[in-house]
């Protein structure tokens, strides 16, 4: 049995559903034999009490919550009070917006700030990253700049396997350069073409078996699967595909 954790789910991919009714997604998540998720804001419920009363009548347990840069920099207390409620000991920054973009020693300063605060609470702040992270016209990349900035012990990486493909670069070799900064992997797969769509694990041109030893060696905890869009699929589906081919290749 692997020591990485497979069996989460980030609850984004299921995000209209949620919308909907967070309560009875969860039970259809679960039913699909995912035991851990990852929250990015509660569905139709309004606190993370709630939202923690639904997992727990679901049977699942919140590895981590996604929480905004604005959050993390402006309602540090409550991003700590919902942590706490939801007991996870991860929280992660998911998404720069446009203009945070313009400067990333600011947004490691943010960051930094953040994390060291929620360190003090058994809390560790995580990155996750997209591809715009990559683009370096000037020398170091934003996301080098932010992880170089930051303290090792209260700010990791939450790594996209598709975003870093999608940038251009081997996601192997990716895990394998950031080492043990990585403690969570985002689990999606890219489909061949001009458009590079999303898809399930295991359907597409990203070798998942590859991807999944390499964050075994470097002792990452949780590889969560996420799909932004399932385009003509139900997202119900898609995530079930992901499970399945994540047991196939012996990881849950």
């Amino acid at each position: 049995m692997p020591n990485m954790r497979c069996d989460a789910l980030q609850l984004y991919s299921v995000r209209d559903m949620t919308a909907r009714d967070f309560a009875g997604t969860m039970k259809k998540v679960a039913d699909i034999g995912y035991k851990l998720v990852e929250t990015a804001g509660y569905g139709n419920l309004k606190t993370a009490k709630e939202a923690k009363k639904a997992l727990d009548d679901a049977s699942l347990k919140a590895v981590s919550g996604h929480f905004a840069i604005d959050l993390l920099e402006n309602k540090l207390e409550q991003v700590l009070e919902d942590a706490q409620t939801l007991e996870v000991d991860m929280v992660v920054c998911p998404f720069l917006p446009e203009d945070r973009r313009k400067d990333y020693q600011a947004v490691a300063k943010v960051l930094d700030k953040a994390g060291l605060a929620l360190h003090q609470y058994g809390v560790i702040l995580g990155y996750h990253n997209h591809d715009f992270e990559f683009k370096n016209p000037g020398g170091k990349n934003g996301l080098e700049i932010i992880l170089e900035n930051t303290q090792p012990h209260v700010l990791c990486a939450e790594v996209d396997v598709y975003w870093v493909k999608f940038a251009g670069l081997d996601p192997v070799e990716f895990i394998n350069k950031l080492g043990d900064r990585v403690r969570a992997l985002h689990l999606k797969d890219m489909l061949e073409g001009q458009e590079k769509r999303f898809a399930p694990v295991g359907t597409g041109v990203i070798n998942f078996k590859a991807v999944l030893a390499a964050a075994e060696k470097n002792g990452v905890r949780y590889g969560i699967v996420e799909q932004d869009k399932t385009y003509d699929k139900a997202a119900i589906d898609s995530i079930r595909t992901s499970l399945e081919n994540l047991k196939k290749l012996g990881a849950v």
